[in-house]
């Protein structure tokens, strides 16, 4: 499944190609700090799968809440939008926030966190419940 994304004002865009290594939402608090929601809708494909086709996003780092580890932010530097992470833990994968991406309906596998899940959602229906990383 290839797939095209952008930012809000499309002044970054990128795209990926085959199937995604993974597909979650994240209820950890940096997730949700992040995206300003209660968890965050995750796409995962190989880093070398992945590349930007327009524009050049700005970045921040943040380690994760149990690795510890760096995981790199991806952003719009003009509307803002978060587009992409690279968390360390994860090796060579990327993950995309899926609202970035052109296609709306792509199922989701696992979710991350749960313990941490908003008492206002509802898991996923036959979506594996994690409650760290694995």
């Amino acid at each position: 499944m290839p797939g095209l994304g952008s930012c809000a004002c499309g002044n970054v865009s990128f795209q990926y190609s085959g199937e995604p290594a993974l597909t979650a939402l994240c209820h950890c608090k940096g997730c949700q700090n992040w995206g300003g929601s209660a968890f965050s809708s995750n796409v995962g494909v190989p880093t070398t799968a992945f590349s930007l086709t327009k524009g050049e996003p700005k970045s921040w780092v943040r380690n994760g809440d149990v690795s510890g580890k760096e995981n790199r932010h991806f952003f719009c530097g003009d509307c803002g939008s978060s587009l992409f992470s690279r968390p360390v833990a994860l090796g060579d994968i990327t993950l995309i926030k899926s609202g970035c991406l052109e296609e709306t309906n792509i199922p989701i596998a696992l979710e991350l966190f749960v313990t941490r899940r908003r008492d206002y959602v509802v898991s996923v229906a036959d979506a594996k419940q994690a409650p760290e990383m694995p």
